[in-house]
C-alpha cells in the first residue's frame, strides 16, 4: 500500500537507529514507582480471565514514602524468556513477544524524535543543556516534555498492540487500569510503562497464551489512560495534527487513534441468499445495497465516497415482531459482505454485540462495548456490527430495572454512534435489531439512522413462496397455480413498499396528515413539509431535530436509489480496485434526482415508527398499571376477608 500525499513516512532507517536504546530499556533499568505500588508475589486469580491487580488508584498520585523498586530492577527480557515454563530456551512466541516490543519502541522514540523537531521541543532541550533556556520558556519547555511524553507512550501502546495483534488467540487476559502513566519526560513514561507491564507479566502469565494476551490487554489500557490524559493537555498540534506511515508493518499512526491490523473474523454462521429472504422487501432492498456500498471503501483516502456524497448507512434498527426474518435478514447481509470482500480481497469483521457481554463487574460491560465498537469501526477493515435484541442489552436511563452494565453499554453507544466524536469513514455499518423497540432509550433509538421495518412475509403470494422455500425439494406436491417468487422481484417490490408511504400508515399520524393536508394542500414545497414535520412534534415531543437529520440523511439514500452493478462485485478491475476519485465519479453519474414524493414518503415511513413505538411504549405502560390496580383490588379485599 503506497504512502498517500496526506502521510508522512516514518523511515526505516529513522526507527533502526533506536533499536539500541530500545533493547536497554527491555535489558533493564531501575524505576521507583510514583503512582502505582509494586506486588510482592504473583496471587491466585478469583477467575478466568479476572486479574487480581488492585482496580483502585492511590489517593494521593505522586506521594512516594517509601521505595517500591525491585532489587533487581526492570528486566523484561528475562521476564519474557521465563513466562510460562521452564525451557532454557526461547520459544517463537517469546520471541516474536520481544521483537514486537523492541520494535514498538523505537517506533515511538522515531515518532517523539519527530515531534521534537516539529514542535521546537529539540531547540528548547538543547538550550537547557547549555543552560540557555530562558526563564519565559520554561512553562513552554515543561508542556512540550509532558506532551512528548503522551505522544511516545500512545505510539508505544498503538505499536504494540498492532504489531502483536496477528499472534492474539482465544486466551483473554484482564489487567485492570493502567496507573504509571508518568508525563515528566518521554523516557520516563516509557520506564513507568515498561515497569507497569513486567508487574502485570510477573503476575498474570502462566503460559505463552497468556503472555501475547497480557502484553496486547495492557498496551490497550495504555492507549485509552494516555488517551483520557492527553483530551486536555497543551502542547499537542505537532503530534496530532501529523499522521506517519511505517511501510514495513504497514502502520499508520494518526495521533491517538488506535491503529487496528487488518485481521477479519472467523465467521461459522449459515448465510442466505437474497432469494431466500420472502417479504421484508424495503428491508432487504435497503440491506443488499447497503451491502454494496460498504465497497465502495478507498483504503488508502481511509474515506467512502457515499460518506461523502451522502446516502450512506452508518445506523440502522431493524424491528419487527419474532419470526419475521431479522435473524435471517443479518444472515443474507453477512453473507453478501462476506463474499463481496473476498472477491475484493478485502479483512471483513463481522461481530455481534449480546447479552452475554453484559458483566457484573463494575466498568466491563462498558469495556465490552468499547471494545466492539472499535473493533468494527477499524478502518482497515470492512466491518458489520449487529446488537440483538437491543431492547434487553442497553438500559432506558432512568429506568431502575435497567442494571448498571445495562447503563454503561447505552452511554457508550449513544457516544459511538452520534456523538462529538464520531467519525463516519463508511468502511463499517452498525444494525440494531429489536423485537419490542420502544423499551429502547428514545436517544440511542434515534442514533438509528434508517429504520427497517422487518414484518416478515405479509401477502398470500408472500406465504406461498416461505412455504414452498421451506419445504425443500424433497416432496412431490405441485406447486399449483402460482408464479413461485414472482413477488419477491425487489425492484418491483419495493417501488410498491415506497409508494405505499405517500400516506401514513399510524392512525395517529394519519390524523396528523389529514390536518396538515387539508390546511395547505399537497406537500409539495420545503415549507409545506416543514409546517409537517412542525404539526408532528406537536403531537410527539419526541420527534426533534436529530429526526429531521435522519429523514435528510434517507432521502440523500433514497438519491443514490440504485444498486451497483453485480459484475463490479465480481470483476474488482471494474470499481473496487479504482482509485478514490474514479469510484466517486462513477456514482455520482448514477445518483438520481430529489423529488417531493421521496421526501414525502421518508417522512411517513420515519414517523411512522416512532408513532409505532410511542403507541407499544403506551400500551405496555397502561397494561402494568391496569395490572398493579387489579393486584392491588385483590389484596385489598382479601385484607378484608381475612380480617372479617
Amino acid at each position: 500500500m503506497s504512502v498517500t500525499s496526506d502521510l508522512m513516512e516514518l523511515r526505516e532507517e529513522d526507527i533502526r537507529k533506536h533499536y539500541d536504546a530500545a533493547v536497554g530499556m527491555l535489558d533493564g533499568f531501575d524505576h521507583t514507582p510514583r503512582i502505582s505500588k509494586a506486588m510482592d508475589a504473583p496471587v491466585a486469580e478469583r477467575s478466568s480471565g479476572i486479574g487480581t491487580r488492585r482496580r483502585f488508584r492511590s489517593t494521593t498520585p505522586g506521594l512516594v514514602t517509601r521505595s517500591t523498586a525491585r532489587p533487581e530492577g526492570v528486566h523484561l527480557v528475562e521476564r519474557i524468556e521465563g513466562a510460562g515454563g521452564e525451557d532454557p530456551l526461547v520459544s517463537p512466541v517469546q520471541a516474536n513477544v520481544l521483537h514486537g516490543t523492541r520494535r514498538a519502541l523505537a517506533i515511538a522514540l522515531a515518532v517523539g524524535e519527530n515531534f521534537a523537531e516539529a514542535s521546537g521541543l529539540a531547540d528548547l532541550k538543547r538550550d537547557n543543556l547549555a543552560g540557555a533556556l530562558g526563564a519565559d520558556k520554561k512553562t513552554t519547555f515543561s508542556e512540550l516534555l509532558s506532551a512528548e511524553a503522551l505522544a511516545v507512550s500512545y505510539v508505544f501502546a498503538n505499536a504494540t498492540s498492532f504489531l502483536l495483534a496477528p499472534m492474539l488467540g482465544e486466551t483473554q487476559v484482564e489487567v485492570g487500569e493502567v496507573e504509571e502513566v508518568l508525563t515528566d519526560n518521554a523516557q520516563l513514561a516509557l520506564h513507568g510503562a515498561l515497569w507497569e507491564l513486567d508487574q502485570d507479566i510477573a503476575a498474570l502469565v502462566s503460559d505463552e497464551d497468556r503472555l501475547v494476551a497480557c502484553v496486547c490487554a495492557f498496551a490497550e489500557q495504555l492507549m485509552e489512560k494516555v488517551a483520557l490524559r492527553a483530551q486536555n493537555a497543551p502542547q499537542l498540534g505537532a503530534f496530532v495534527g501529523a499522521s506517519w506511515k511505517v511501510e514495513a508493518d504497514d502502520l499508520t499512526i494518526n495521533g491517538f487513534t488506535p491503529a487496528r491490523a487488518a485481521k477479519g473474523s472467523t465467521l461459522t454462521m449459515t448465510f442466505k441468499k437474497p432469494n431466500e429472504v420472502v417479504g421484508n422487501h424495503i428491508a432487504k432492498y435497503q440491506a443488499m445495497k447497503l451491502a454494496k456500498m460498504l465497497m465502495a471503501y478507498d483504503f488508502d483516502r481511509k474515506l467512502n465516497p457515499f460518506a461523502e456524497l451522502g446516502g450512506f448507512i452508518f445506523t440502522f434498527m431493524g424491528d419487527g415482531a419474532p419470526g419475521t426474518g431479522k435473524t435471517t435478514l443479518i444472515q443474507m447481509m453477512a453473507g453478501l459482505i462476506n463474499d463481496y470482500c473476498q472477491v475484493a480481497g478485502y479483512a471483513f469483521r463481522y461481530q455481534n454485540f449480546g447479552i452475554d457481554n453484559i458483566d457484573s463487574y463494575q466498568g466491563k460491560s462498558g469495556q465490552n462495548a468499547k471494545a466492539f465498537v472499535q473493533n468494527v469501526l477499524d478502518p482497515q477493515v470492512i466491518g458489520f456490527g449487529t446488537i440483538d435484541d437491543i431492547d434487553q442489552i442497553a438500559g432506558k436511563r432512568g429506568d431502575r430495572q435497567s442494571s448498571a452494565g445495562q447503563q454503561e453499554v447505552t452511554a457508550v453507544f449513544m457516544e459511538a454512534f452520534a456523538g462529538a466524536n464520531t467519525v463516519v469513514r463508511g468502511n463499517c455499518t452498525f444494525g440494531m435489531f429489536s423485537n419490542y423497540p420502544e423499551n429502547v432509550d428514545d436517544a440511542l433509538r434515534q442514533r438509528a439512522g434508517a429504520r427497517f421495518l422487518v414484518d416478515g412475509p405479509q401477502t398470500r403470494e408472500d406465504y406461498i413462496d416461505i412455504l414452498a422455500l421451506l419445504m425443500g425439494k424433497n416432496h412431490d406436491i405441485a406447486l399449483g397455480d402460482h408464479e413461485l417468487f414472482e413477488a419477491q422481484a425487489i425492484q418491483k417490490a419495493v417501488t410498491a413498499s415506497f409508494e405505499s408511504h405517500a400516506r401514513p400508515h399510524e392512525p395517529g399520524l394519519m390524523n396528523v396528515f389529514d390536518k396538515v393536508h387539508g390546511q395547505v394542500g399537497d406537500l409539495d414545497t420545503i415549507a409545506k413539509m416543514g409546517a409537517y414535520l412542525k404539526a408532528i412534534q406537536e403531537a410527539d415531543p419526541r420527534f426533534t431535530g436529530r429526526a429531521i437529520k435522519n429523514i435528510t440523511d434517507a432521502v440523500k439514500v433514497r438519491a443514490m436509489d440504485f444498486e451497483l452493478p453485480d459484475e463490479w462485485m465480481e470483476q474488482p478491475e471494474l470499481f473496487l480496485a479504482k482509485d478514490y476519485d474514479t469510484k466517486k465519479a462513477m456514482i455520482g453519474e448514477l445518483r438520481v434526482p430529489i423529488t417531493t414524493e421521496m421526501v414525502v414518503q421518508e417522512i411517513n415511513r420515519y414517523a411512522d415508527s416512532e408513532f409505532r413505538y410511542a403507541d407499544k411504549s403506551d400500551e405496555v405502560a397502561i397494561s402494568n398499571m391496569v395490572r398493579d390496580m387489579q393486584r392491588s383490588e385483590a389484596a385489598k379485599r382479601r385484607y378484608l376477608e381475612g380480617k372479617a
